[in-house]
């Protein structure tokens, strides 16, 4: 494990309570400028995870992620977005947090420091080895995540993890670890910040990559996405009318009718062969 936790270093700014409004923001600015180069480096340890998952879905398999905190809010904010975005079933892509759900709106205390839960939460949705798991812990220390994934890595379920320290535990008991290094953040120790934003870039990258090679994308389409609300209709009919080369008018009857883009367009280039 790396002796010297990058995630906890002090900033590179001081006196921040001196500092104007403008100077915070362009401070603050400067350094989440770091994050997508920090993002790209990794890319290399993204591809072969990203590569495993979608082998794990076509076998059946779901993706689970866990973590504490700031983690633990990204994974289950990641995974409740799959659905209606793509179409897809809630338990195909799975977030849990230490604490509970409860979590996600307020910290509850030492829930990140138990080995034993994340498997307890885990094994209530039988995890199995068609299954992957993913870790994030921006401090790569968090021992509700490093537990669970020692736990997998016993029963033979795929791992893998994101982090922002170099030579962490938790990348150290992942099969497939991705580093991203972006460095002390603004406010010394707020993992929220450009760890924050490093994990959710990283996590978007992941699901978006894995759903699109599942076929949940047409083109660039989100043509599974869920009927939602008012402005998710009018953009579904925009899609029909503009594959189709129908009229708005016609669109919206065929979504609503099939519920569906993708359903939509076959359905009608189906009935005019």
């Amino acid at each position: 494990m790396s002796e010297k936790s990058v995630t906890e270093q002090a900033s590179y700014y001081d006196n921040l309570e001196h500092m104007s409004v403008l100077e915070l923001l362009r401070n603050m600015n400067r350094e989440d400028k770091k994050v997508p180069e920090a993002v790209g480096d990794a890319i290399p340890q993204i591809e072969p995870l990203v590569e495993e998952i979608v082998d794990r879905f076509e076998r059946g398999g779901r993706l689970f992620y866990i973590g504490a905190g700031t983690s633990g809010r990204l994974g289950v904010l990641d995974a409740s977005e799959c659905p209606p975005t793509y179409g897809v079933p809630h338990d195909w892509v799975i977030g849990l947090i230490a604490g509970g759900d409860g979590a996600f709106r307020k910290a509850v205390e030492f829930a990140e420091d138990d080995m034993e839960q994340a498997w307890k939460d885990l094994s209530e949705y039988n995890i199995n080895t068609n299954d992957v798991l993913v870790g994030i812990a921006a401090s790569g220390r968090t021992p509700y995540v490093i537990g669970g994934l020692m736990k997998a890595n016993e029963n033979g379920i795929l791992t893998g993890c994101i982090t922002c320290n170099k030579g962490s535990k938790v990348a150290e008991v992942s099969k497939y670890p991705i580093e991203v290094i972006v460095g002390s953040e603004f406010v010394t120790g707020s993992t929220r910040m450009k760890s924050g934003t490093a994990q959710k870039l990283v996590l978007n990258m992941i699901s978006t990559s894995v759903m699109v090679k599942l076929g949940r994308v047409r083109g660039n389409k989100m043509v599974d996405m869920q009927l939602t609300n008012e402005k998710l209709v009018n953009r579904g009919t925009l899609m029909i009318a503009n594959e189709l080369g129908v009229d708005n008018e016609l669109a919206k009857k065929l979504l609503l009718e099939h519920q569906s883009v993708r359903k939509a367009v076959d359905a009608y280039r189906s009935s005019s062969q």
